[in-house]
């Protein structure tokens, strides 16, 4: 349904994405995920059309959209800091668009209260001011008034990082279940990984302006198919040579002694494995626990690597600081480059 074609995007000297070549489904919830400055926003808002590029295409349901004007492009947007207007009430604010569009009073009204019951604002709600709202009520008035529109496309530049952290939790799966009932295309830009692996179909992990990885949420974070997005979606441990070598010399002779290696927390296991495995036992010592609730995780320094297991709580006795350990590792689970 959207497809960048050999698109570049500069500001006077500075290219911010030399080639962007990616493709979003129909119906597809798509993220791009990376640091800040890695260029995801600016992509999103070249898609949008705020922002024209130097060079390439983009294309929306087959037709070349480069030049399109935003409000010919069928999409909506949703901008990390609402952008609402804090002199109307939320049901103007929601009905904006449509009086640009100038929709007839009753269809406007029609609307507005159809799509504020799929996000969940009340008609007391829809008579407030927008100042009288929490940041999540606040978050679902700027997604109301991008969808009663009824655009194609749905945009999302970082929209829940005004809010705190239970909040995001929740809001995060409403959104992805909002998205789902409706069936609209969604392309959504942040900086959390768990976001973007909770609540994608797909991912496109952005590094200076270059697309690293394009996978779905398992594949970008069991098979990462280079060093940063190794590093940077979720926890690792990086494994000194002396680990490898102990791997290589047991069994893992499908490691490489010249790479980078890498294995992620919860690959780690502090037990013995139960009936046929590939596991490698390790001994060390515990440097350190700490406890997050669901789980703990413990650090053991072993063949000069700090290794980081996460234990699930309730996972046997909580070990001590300076008490022996055993580490099991499966050599197909580390990660190399």
């Amino acid at each position: 349904m959207i497809r960048f074609e050999n698109v570049e995007v500069s500001f006077g000297e500075k290219i911010a994405i030399p080639d962007l070549n990616l493709e979003i489904e129909q119906g597809e919830f798509f993220t791009l995920l990376g640091p800040s400055g890695c260029g995801k926003t600016t992509a999103l808002r070249t898609l949008a059309g705020f922002i024209e590029p130097s060079r390439g295409e983009i294309y929306i349901d087959g037709k070349v959209a480069t030049r399109l004007p935003s409000e010919k492009r069928s999409v909506g947007m949703v901008f990390q800091n609402y952008a609402l207007f804090p002199s109307m009430s939320v049901r103007e604010n929601i009905a904006f668009g449509l009086r640009v569009r100038k929709t007839r009073k009753a269809e406007t009204a029609l609307l507005v209260d159809e799509i504020a019951a799929q996000v969940e604002l009340t008609s007391e709600q829809l008579a407030k001011n927008v100042s009288e709202l929490s940041g999540g009520q606040q978050q679902r008035v700027a997604i109301a008034r991008a969808l009663v529109l009824k655009p194609r496309i749905l945009l999302l530049d970082e929209p829940l990082s005004n809010l705190d952290a239970k909040l995001r939790v929740q809001l995060r799966e409403q959104l992805k279940n909002l998205q789902r009932e409706l069936g609209i295309t969604t392309v959504y830009v942040t900086h959390d990984q768990e976001e973007a692996l909770t609540m994608s179909d797909r991912i496109a992990v952005f590094n200076h302006g270059v697309v690293e990885q394009v996978g779905t949420p398992e594949e970008i974070y069991n098979r990462s198919g280079t060093e940063f997005v190794c590093t940077f979606v979720g926890a690792m441990n990086r494994l000194s040579g002396d680990v490898v070598h102990q791997l290589r010399q047991r069994g893992g002779t499908g490691l490489a002694a010249a790479k980078t290696s890498y294995l992620r927390l919860e690959k780690v296991s502090l037990h013995a494995p139960t009936g046929a495995t590939a596991a490698i036992r390790l001994d060390g010592v515990v440097a350190g626990r700490s406890y997050h609730g669901s789980h703990s995780t413990y650090t053991i320094d072993s063949h000069g690597s700090s290794i980081r297991a996460l234990v699930p709580e309730g996972g046997g006795c909580p070990l001590e600081p300076g008490s022996a350990a055993q580490l099991y590792i499966d050599p197909s689970s580390v990660l190399q480059y």
